[in-house]
């Protein structure tokens, strides 16, 4: 068989010169296109799920809706679940349910938005993700230097809304839970009062 009749070689088999990945950042760096796929680093693991159900999308576009009037006075920008963000101090890339950055905010090799120049991540708990949402984001995301994370969690009971601020040490300092229907308070440097009944629709 000649080199035109050879089959083509797996995407991460070894290529001559080339070393195999040896961290978890190197291997999702080598992975081909994953449609219909999340793929990040969780704590040091490679973590593919399948996209979102619709209620977790429509969960993560209206608070992308009801933060609109933020993003319009202060010029900042927002994503809703499709774009990465590069953890500071730790190069490892997590895709939030949501982003909100200010304009110019730095990047990571000029594709990811890095996570000290963010505003405020979201997740929205999915039973496939609930314990990394609950145990694990908050101190990834405090660790990267995000100044607020809400945590939107349709499966407690009640289902609630959870604003995490003010990081220090890889641990952030302040929190605050009210159920779906209560408005709560999101500190500086966002400042705003999110009325969590918008949620209510998607249970």
């Amino acid at each position: 068989m000649d080199a035109a009749e050879a089959p083509p070689r797996p995407a991460l088999a070894p290529v001559p010169g080339r070393p195999l990945p040896r961290t978890p950042r190197e291997l999702f760096d080598a992975l081909p296109p994953l449609p219909g796929l999340r793929t990040e680093v969780i704590d040091g693991r490679l973590v593919t799920r399948l996209r979102d159900a619709p209620e977790h999308a429509s969960a993560a576009m209206r608070l992308f809706e009801a933060l609109l009037p933020l993003m319009d006075g202060r010029g900042c920008q927002g994503w809703a679940g499709n774009v990465g963000v590069c953890l500071d101090g730790t190069n490892e890339p997590v895709v939030p349910d949501l982003v909100l950055a200010p304009g110019g905010c730095p990047l990571w090799e000029e594709r990811e938005l890095l996570s000290s120049g963010l505003l405020l991540v979201a997740e929205v708990v999915s039973k496939g993700s609930a314990e990394d949402d609950r145990l694990k984001k908050p101190a990834i995301y405090a660790g990267g230097g995000v100044p607020v994370m809400l945590l939107v969690d349709p499966l407690t009971r009640p289902a609630s809304v959870t604003v995490y601020s003010d990081p220090k040490e890889g641990r952030y300092q302040v929190t605050s839970t009210v159920p779906f229907g209560r408005e709560i308070h999101v500190p500086h440097p966002i400042g705003f009062t999110l009325d969590t009944s918008v949620f209510e629709e998607v249970l």
